[in-house]
């Protein structure tokens, strides 16, 4: 199951954040919650494997915070 470990408002920094994690060997997907239709706009979801979640918290603490 994939889990919600970063939620951010612009597509640029969930991709950086997804670089980030792959960069660390985690597999990364970006889900869009967007309702206003523009992809440019809204919130974006990065999703990691339920198994790598503890992993990905690390990265993103370590490298982004």
């Amino acid at each position: 199951m994939w889990m919600v470990v970063y939620v951010t408002q612009s597509k640029e920094s969930a991709e950086k954040i997804r670089t980030l994690l792959q960069e660390a060997g985690l597999p990364v997907k970006i889900r869009s919650v967007n309702q206003s239709g523009n992809d440019q706009f809204g919130c974006y979801e990065v999703l990691v494997p339920e198994a790598e979640l503890s992993e990905a918290h690390s990265v993103i603490i370590d490298k982004v915070l």
